[in-house]
């Protein structure tokens, strides 16, 4: 086997088993993808790939044992080039942000500004998914680095960083009955609830929350992007429950924000990243940029990261 053949099952699980779009990727023809395939499991002595036809459609138990290895070839690969710009200073290269939109427009311009004036050669690249798919962009080497607040403690493949604690908030136009008087889960359960997709930004919490009390939750609406939340609360349609970095005074003074953080635990957001990447100096300093907004925000909040749940 060569590193050729092995770069070969890595592009095929990137492309899904695809054959021809594998070719093209490896700027081969596909017959030759086909026969190199069928020399390296001649040579392992078994099948790598589940197959209908001459179709692709998965890995066999051994193909799955052999594609972790291979991934670990692949990092290793990524991680020399990466020691060696870092010894060299390379100036030049790509920063790949994998976030949620509430992270992309509330927590990451300040950040980003100070990295592009340090590392002004650095490309920065972000993708805008769900928790699910940011983990899937790491795992494929899409993304050095995700930000989120569900989903990244589950994979003990990651290194995980608590960057700030928040709340969420509810918010309704002005006159609207929960604008005045005590708030509570039960005065917000007779109402009908416009608030994030489900693995989006605290929607766990907010379950959680309705469903200790006993009390019923009645999402008619959700998405993903805060702002299209508050823009169907503008429109009547019922009470936003939203996080409460995403309430901005000056631009929704027409609503008014109700303070949850005695209705629903406090839900956190994190910076994570491969446990066996090889993280270069401009990506530390861009985590540590990412820490420090965060910290100057929650001392604006009047929150201490440390005495946070």
């Amino acid at each position: 086997m060569n590193l050729n053949q092995l770069e070969l099952l890595r592009v095929l699980q990137e492309t899904d088993f695809n054959l021809s779009k594998a070719a093209e990727k490896m700027h081969v023809v596909q017959s030759a993808v086909s026969r190199q395939l069928q020399l390296f499991e001649i040579e392992v002595g078994s099948p790598l790939f589940v197959r209908q036809g001459k179709k692709l459609t998965g890995l066999t138990p051994l193909g799955e044992k052999i594609m972790e290895e291979v991934d670990l070839i692949n990092q290793a690969k990524k991680n020399i080039q990466l020691i060696a710009d870092d010894f060299l200073e390379n100036s030049n290269g790509t920063l790949r942000i994998a976030t949620t939109h509430t992270q992309a427009k509330y927590l990451l311009p300040e950040p980003i500004g100070r990295f592009r004036r340090k590392y002004p050669g650095i490309k920065i690249y972000m993708v805008q998914s769900s928790p699910d798919n940011l983990i899937n962009l790491l795992h494929r080497h899409q993304a050095d680095i995700a930000i989120c607040t569900e989903k990244l403690d589950e994979d003990d493949k990651l290194v995980v960083k608590p960057c700030y604690h928040w709340h969420h908030v509810a918010v309704v136009p002005a006159g609207h009955p929960l604008a005045e008087g005590e708030i509570s889960l039960q005065r917000l359960s007779a109402q009908p609830i416009l608030t994030y997709t489900p693995g989006f930004t605290g929607r766990t919490t907010i379950e959680k929350a309705f469903y200790n009390a006993n009390l019923p939750l009645d999402i008619t609406l959700a998405a993903a992007d805060s702002d299209v939340i508050k823009t169907y609360v503008r429109l009547g349609m019922g009470v936003g429950i939203i996080a409460g970095t995403a309430y901005e005074a000056s631009k929704d003074s027409d609503l008014v924000a109700r303070d949850l953080s005695g209705l629903i635990p406090s839900s956190t957001t994190k910076i994570a990243y491969l446990k066996q990447l090889y993280v270069p100096n401009y990506c530390r300093y861009f985590i540590d940029e990412l820490l420090a907004e965060a910290a100057r925000k929650s001392r604006e909040r009047g929150e201490d990261l440390d005495s946070q749940p």
